[in-house]
């Protein structure tokens, strides 16, 4: 005689977790929300900070190590980046895209889907303004999801990028992430 088979239970799918990053090479900001009502959960905010006195290749390797862990701990299923903006300087901007280089290739490692929008759209989106001041973003941010204290502009920044990607999901939406 054969065991009986277990019983099929439906599984509920795995609530989406979003992981907002802002790359810059001495400060990363990062924001990992569950979106809720009325207001998304934080799950964790910070930034990945890196001394002057640090070589670039240990800053990169700070910011992979760092979004590695956040990775393996709250087990995101989306990310969205901040979108490339035009720096007068090359080098500022090589720099810049070493950084956000790292970030995405270790969240690409990660199987996250990835997403990027342009700053200018997350600003209006937040704040109603496209080139509103990173004050004004960390106080629409702290409103939106009732943190007790005003997060730092870098984490701030992250956390409206993974805000507006809840946005992005509702039926109401004007803009939508472009995937990458």
């Amino acid at each position: 005689m054969r065991p009986a088979a277990p019983a099929q239970h439906p599984v509920a799918p795995a609530a989406q977790i979003i992981l907002g990053v802002d790359p810059s090479l001495r400060g990363t900001g990062y924001g990992v929300i569950r979106p809720g009502s009325p207001n998304p959960v934080v799950l964790a905010q910070g930034t990945i900070v890196c001394p002057k006195d640090w070589a670039r290749s240990r800053c990169l390797a700070q910011i992979s190590q760092t979004l590695r862990e956040l990775v393996r701990i709250h087990q995101p299923t989306v990310c969205v980046v901040e979108g490339l903006f035009f720096a007068q300087n090359l080098k500022t901007a090589i720099i810049m895209g070493e950084a956000r280089g790292a970030a995405m290739a270790t969240i690409a490692e990660g199987g996250l889907e990835i997403y990027e929008i342009a700053a200018r759209k997350v600003k209006q989106a937040i704040v109603g303004y496209g080139a509103a001041q990173k004050l004004a973003v960390a106080k629409m941010v702290q409103r939106r999801l009732n943190l007790p204290e005003l997060p730092a502009p870098d984490a701030a920044d992250a956390l409206a990028l993974a805000l507006v990607h809840v946005q992005a999901q509702s039926r109401f939406s004007l803009n939508t992430p472009k995937k990458i």
